[in-house]
């Protein structure tokens, strides 16, 4: 097992967190004030190959895969959180068009989301949950030339900045009598197509969520992605295979931000005569946000890699995700405590990164969904 980086993921990771510095870095205070994602930004991370990570060469993208995604997300989040779940969001709206999308779909689609010209969504969770994913209440029906949408999706993230939505909804039922349901491409221009409120969120301020509302919405039948009745397939694989280890890769890039800061304010700090950094108790605070991040990273490079490499993955991006969440907010509460009171002030970070790690917790799945996966997978392997 080679556990080292090849030189071309070392050079992402420099050139990653040099942009984060200095593009991003200059704007989180604006976005944490106004909650509002700085538009200019998405042609710049299209410029230098942010928006096109997995997508193929001949769609524009540079096709560099889920390891390096999962590198740039990280050093995107270490700033930004919040610019991190815009982008790893953006990259659920591209994956399921490469993967099942037409030729004609991925041509006039896919270039459009690698250069910057928009952000992309992909859109299940309903105001009637997220994980009931039977109880969608959103159909469409067959009329004409047409798929006609009626519901509404929320917590829909880039959703204010997007032109290009991947959405599924109910077309029916299968042999089972069970509810079928069905996977489209939908653009803001699309007629019955209106944004819904905007969430005021305590975390991840910055990054668009909002509703997604479709009243008779036409969308042409050519924007079918995959085959009717393939939504819930799309849609699970979308979420388990780019989705949580996107979640995964903000929660140790949280991680990481957390060490860092932790680290850098117990050596600045001085009491007694001396930097706290010399408490032992201090000490033993940093070597379990040294241990919790690095285990987070391991099990979050290891599902990317296995992803990569064409191997069955879904339960270990399920680990990833559940593991580097969870352990983002024990950083980022124990880098709280080391901080004190100043914990407390808005002009210090660690109180942002523990709002942003809860808020990453049930995002692209909750961690009591993640523990319902990975404990049949106990019982039926161990």
């Amino acid at each position: 097992m080679d556990f080292r980086l090849s030189e071309r993921e070392e050079l992402l990771r420099k050139s990653i967190a040099e942009f984060a510095q200095r593009e991003v870095a200059p704007l989180v205070e604006e976005m944490e004030k106004t909650g509002e994602f700085p538009r200019p930004l998405i042609k710049k991370m299209g410029d230098i190959g942010l928006l096109g990570l997995v997508t193929s060469p001949q769609y524009g993208g540079n096709g560099m895969g889920f390891l390096a995604r999962a590198i740039a997300i990280e050093e995107i989040s270490k700033v930004s959180a919040a610019v991190g779940i815009a982008l790893q969001v953006h990259h659920m709206a591209c994956w399921p068009i490469e993967t099942w999308g037409t030729e004609e779909q991925k041509k006039k689609y896919l270039p459009r989301l690698a250069k910057g010209e928009t952000l992309g969504v992909c859109s299940i969770t309903e105001p009637s949950g997220g994980s009931d994913v039977f109880g969608m209440q959103t159909t469409a029906r067959e009329e004409g030339d047409y798929w006609v949408i009626n519901g509404r999706k929320c917590f829909a993230t880039n959703s204010h900045v997007s032109d290009i939505m991947v959405i599924v909804a109910r077309t029916g039922e299968d042999a089972k009598g069970r509810p079928a349901f069905s996977a489209f491409i939908v653009e803001s221009s699309f007629e019955g197509f209106s944004l819904g409120r905007e969430e005021n969120k305590m975390g991840f301020r910055g990054a668009f969520s909002g509703e997604l509302v479709f009243q008779d919405c036409k969308v042409p039948k050519e924007n079918l992605l995959g085959k009717v009745g393939e939504g819930l397939k799309i849609a699970l694989a979308t979420v388990n295979r780019v989705g949580r280890p996107g979640m995964a890769s903000i929660g140790v890039g949280l991680c990481y931000a957390s060490l860092e800061e932790a680290a850098k304010f117990a050596r600045e700090r001085v009491l007694y005569g001396k930097p706290i950094s010399n408490l032992q108790a201090i000490q033993f605070l940093l070597a379990d946000i040294y241990a919790l991040a690095e285990a987070a990273r391991l099990l979050n490079y290891r599902a990317n890699w296995m992803m990569d490499q064409g191997l069955p993955c879904d339960t270990e991006m399920t680990l990833a995700k559940y593991v580097a969440t969870e352990n983002a907010f024990q950083c980022a509460r124990m880098a709280c405590d080391i901080h004190g009171g100043y914990s407390c002030i808005l002009e210090y970070p660690v109180q942002r990164y523990l709002r942003d790690a809860w808020v990453s917790i049930p995002s692209g799945g909750t961690s009591q969904v993640a523990k319902v996966v990975l404990g049949r997978h106990a019982v039926k392997n161990f």
